[in-house]
């Protein structure tokens, strides 16, 4: 079974950048769809941005377009998520899982914290 763990989390200024990883351990990701998913304190989960499993196609939610980059490093069995011009509303729980429906991404991570404070 797929597992995927996230990383790259923390605590970061407004206006500063993370990255965000999400491995997976013992399958190839190369078929699947990833998305990145968020959930703040209060707040339902959505969608943030996806790559997909064919062409390597890209999505965005609008909150993050210009901001956020997705990638994929097929060598590496990773998805990257490099956040830029973060605000204090990006703050929440960072999830991936396979595919870029939340209703029906599977395989879900554990999920990593990002804080944006000052």
């Amino acid at each position: 079974q797929v597992q995927l763990v996230e990383s790259g989390g923390g605590l970061v200024q407004p206006g500063g950048s993370l990255r965000l990883s999400c491995a997976s351990i013992g399958y190839t990701l190369d078929a699947y769809p990833i998305g990145w998913f968020r959930q703040a304190p209060g707040k339902e989960r959505e969608g943030v941005s996806c790559v997909s499993g064919t062409d390597d196609s890209t999505y965005y939610a609008d909150p993050v377009k210009g901001r956020f980059t997705i990638s994929r490093d097929r060598a590496k069995n990773t998805v990257y998520l490099q956040m830029n011009s973060l605000q204090p509303e990006d703050t929440a729980v960072y999830y991936c899982a396979a595919g870029c429906q939340l209703e029906l991404a599977d395989y879900w991570g554990q999920g990593t914290q990002v804080t944006v404070s000052s």
